[in-house]
């Protein structure tokens, strides 16, 4: 296969790929009439690893990357829409260690830092802006996948370790025909690297490192690959992580604690592939990774017990990556995936397989004492609460278990005609319980002397232990069905079009069970009644793609594409009533349902190529009908989704790569996103709510994102070693967490509770447009033989950046930034056999 050859249709490449260059991979004496390649290349997810580089030395210049984003293998530059995939070198050279890292280095992918594992992604600004972790029913806007394994889950993707990857693909736009929903936006998809008959062999990898101002860490990581016989072979990763610290807290009438916010990371997965028959290959595969972390990336600004207004208590600024704690915090996220993939030909067509099962469990354990006393200065304390029982340690517990199991069965031609086609059926079930606990030891007693003996029982609702003011149960079950197709014509050898429709259907049942002072009134029986509700929510409709692409020359082509995306809808919690404000449950008790997000993208491309330059530009516009926008529900304690009826995405994305010569490769990366209301939310009362106004922006979304890299590789004749220096630069433009944010005097929080001394009437004043910033990562590379070393420097200048915003009980309780890890100077050895 010549790269940039035209007399090939589309259609034909995308079947002739996938059976030519996977076999360069894997490459045995094939089978009558079938390659091990076009086997290897249906199993799902194929890294195609050996097939881009032999490409790339074929060609002499910049590597040929090849992509399964339509759901076939084919080269980048031959899908015919916005695709973006971040090789295993891209990753090394830009320091990436996390999905967040790699997205500064891809035009139109932002992260929202809400803490560890709990990273928010977005495409194109189509954004719902902050979701917290107790808004279960809300659904992710991006997809994510491990190959073709759905990962993701509205606020909690996996932060999967990157080690043996051969690719991190981002499909820009809605991918509501292959994909379904949850890829309103777009997709992400993790790809691994296959297991290899050919030869045995593995690698090694160990990392030393030091942050500025923080602690030491470091991980081991190892890939083993064992050919089984000439039909079968066995990859085994394993990787284990300590994640250094560097956020100081505050104790209560105790010395500063530092690095509270260390992690782990370790796992491993296990993959085979099995050329069972001729046309027959079974690929197994078991992946489980723990996470944890100490603590959260939160700076704090103001916190009930430490903020400069208190005179009872000691008066305290907090400062750069310092927080405040009575109690500790932890993060835990255990993710068990068993998938297995069947491939199979049947003559002219082809047949894939996909059965997953996932099983995860998730822990965030805050320290909640700020919002328990804030609840209980005010309105507790209105009835005669003591102020000792402000100050009481309360640790709020939320837990969520999934448990989902998904089966994707496909067909698709395989020959190489005008007429390229592709249908399948997917079915989910999903299994989810999120609960909430927030033991607070000693508050009953308080309560019931100030309220009668009894009060902390009766509002238990038969779920509420002793000492426990809030408590929730919600169990869901979701059901997806869906049947999807795609067909692609050859009006010419130069001129393709393709036309793709998913039908889904959606069933969705939810009990919401609460109990404890705090809980919700459902019932209109009082503070602390509690609830115990079933809600159901169905959804069924079409998502349509049309795509046209037409190849000008062997260099360049032109694509242009209509597509149509959507996002479930649900039902919000019902609103804690004892802790709204004045007017809160009037406005936001009328949002509890909320409606399927709709999408429809408009875009035109270009793709560039030749053996020394890449260059691809796209251009769209998203109209959005009932975009589901989060937002805190005033003081009520609370968070709803509600719909916003029209909004708009638009913008442009532009990437380049060139070898500007033998030894200097230069790659540019940016995106301008204009991502803005066009209707207007308003309270019962007529005025705006939560600056949900025509013309603001979308929460989370810069308007310009930047990222350049340049690499020098010489010869280092000291060490008789090759060896690279590598510069990458990343900016991200500012952004807001909320579109209430961005309203006037939003920043200016009063507390509104005498605590301490304090009045209730001071002002904090913060800028909550947070700021623009920017990365450099320096990375000094040396490889002889089977070994390579790398000194790195991470955020070289030590750019401490605001990456969100959060606000406790509307700030009543807590304010705080999430920010990122400072300067980071670390030593990798890699080791390959």
């Amino acid at each position: 296969m010549v790269i940039g050859q035209s007399s090939t249709t589309q259609a034909g490449r995308a079947a002739g790929v996938a059976g030519e260059t996977a076999d360069m991979g894997m490459r045995r004496k094939p089978p009558a009439g079938v390659s091990r390649g076009r086997l290897l290349a249906l199993a799902v997810g194929a890294s195609l690893a050996g097939s881009q580089t032999a490409i790339a030395q074929a060609q002499g210049g910049l590597e040929e990357v090849l992509v399964t984003a339509t759901k076939r293998a084919a080269a980048i530059h031959d899908v015919p829409f916005s695709v973006n995939a971040q090789t295993e070198a891209d990753i090394r050279r830009s320091g990436a260690v996390n999905l967040e890292d790699i997205s500064r280095s891809v035009a139109g992918l932002t992260i929202q830092n809400l803490g560890p594992g709990q990273s928010q992604v977005a495409v194109r600004g189509v954004s719902a802006g902050q979701i917290i972790r107790d808004q279960p029913g809300v659904k992710e806007q991006v997809g994510v996948y491990l190959d073709e394994s759905v990962i993701s889950l509205s606020l909690f993707t996996p932060d999967l370790d990157l080690y043996d990857l051969n690719r991190v693909e981002t499909l820009r736009g809605p991918q509501g025909t292959l994909f379904g929903s949850g890829s309103v936006g777009g997709t992400i998809r993790y790809i691994t690297n296959r297991p290899d008959s050919e030869a045995l062999g593995g690698s090694l990898e160990l990392d030393l490192n030091a942050l500025s101002g923080g602690d030491e860490g470091g991980h081991l990581k190892g890939m083993l690959n064992v050919p089984l016989n000439e039909d079968a072979a066995l990859r085994i990763v394993g990787y284990a992580t300590d994640y250094a610290g560097f956020i100081d807290a505050l104790r209560e009438g105790a010395p500063r604690q530092n690095d509270v916010n260390s992690g782990r990371r370790s796992g491993g997965r296990i993959a085979l592939d099995w050329q069972a028959t001729d046309n027959l290959m079974l690929s197994p595969r078991i992946l489980y990774q723990e996470v944890a972390a100490d603590g959260f990336n939160r700076q704090e600004v103001y916190n009930l017990f430490a903020n400069p207004h208190t005179t009872t208590r000691a008066a305290i600024q907090l400062g750069e990556r310092q927080q405040y704690l009575l109690l500790d915090e932890a993060f835990k996220d255990d993710i068990f995936l068993a998938d297995f993939t069947l491939s199979a030909i049947f003559g002219p067509v082809d047949m894939t397989s996909i059965t997953s099962y996932t099983d995860r469990n998730i822990l965030v354990s805050r320290d909640s004492s700020a919002l328990a006393g804030s609840v209980t200065v005010h309105p507790l304390g209105g009835a005669g609460v003591s102020v000792a029982a402000v100050a009481l340690p309360s640790n709020l517990q939320d837990r969520t278990e999934v448990k989902q199991i998904t089966q994707e069965i496909r067909f698709n031609s395989n020959t190489e005609g005008r007429l390229q086609w592709l249908a399948g059926i997917f079915y989910s079930d999903t299994e989810r319980l999120y609960r909430q606990n927030l033991p607070t030891p000693g508050y009953d007693a308080y309560i019931d002397a100030a309220l009668g003996a009894g009060t902390s029982a009766g509002a238990a609702n038969g779920i509420a232990p002793p000492d426990q003011p809030y408590v929730s149960r919600l169990p869901y079950t979701l059901e997806q069905f869906a049947l999807f197709g795609e067909t692609t014509f050859d009006f010419t050898p130069d001129l393709h079009f393709t036309a793709g429709l998913r039908y889904y259907q959606f069933d969705e049942e939810r009990r919401f069970h609460s109990g404890g002072l705090f809980a919700n009134d459902c019932d209109g029986d009082g503070p602390g009644a509690g609830c115990d509700v079933v809600d159901d929510t169905s959804s069924s409709g079409l998502t349509p793609r049309l795509l046209l692409s037409w190849d000008v020359n062997d260099e360049l082509s032109l694509n242009a594409q209509a597509s149509r995306g959507f996002r479930l809808g649900g039902v919000n919690d019902p609103l804690n009533t004892l802790l709204c404000g004045e007017g809160d449950f009037e406005t936001f008790g009328r949002f509890q349902e909320f409606n399927d997000e709709k999408l429809w993208n408009y875009e035109a491309g270009l793709k560039s190529r030749s053996s020394i330059h890449s260059f691809n530009v796209s251009a769209f516009y998203a109209d959005i009908e009932d975009l589901q926008v989060n937002l805190d529900a005033g003081g009520c304690s609370s968070r709803v989704a509600l719909n916003v009826d029209e909004s708009h995405t638009a913008g442009i994305e532009v990437e380049f790569d060139a070898q500007l010569t033998d030894a200097l490769e230069l790659s540019l990366a940016g995106s301008y996103v204009q991502a803005e209301f066009d209707s207007t939310v308003f309270h019962v009362d007529g005025s705006v709510v939560a600056g949900l106004r025509d013309n603001n922006r979308l929460a989370s979304v810069p308007e310009f994102q930047f990222a350049a890299a340049l690499t020098y590789n010489y010869f280092f004749h000291l060490l008789q070693a090759d060896a690279y220096v590598a510069l990458t630069y990343q900016y991200v433009g500012d952004r807001i967490t909320q579109p209430s944010d961005q309203e006037e005097g939003a920043g200016d929080f009063v507390s509104e509770l005498p605590y301490g001394g304090a009045t209730g009437e001071e002002v904090t004043p913060i800028q909550l447009e947070l700021p623009a910033y920017d990365i450099i990562n320096l990375n000094f590379g040396f490889a002889r033989g089977d070994w390579e070393t790398v000194l790195y420097i991470n955020n070289l200048t030590d750019t401490n950046a605001n990456l969100s915003f959060d606000r406790e009980r509307g700030g009543r309780a807590r304010l705080a930034f999430r920010t990122n890890q400072p300067r980071t100077t670390g030593l990798t050895i890699r080791k390959t056999f």
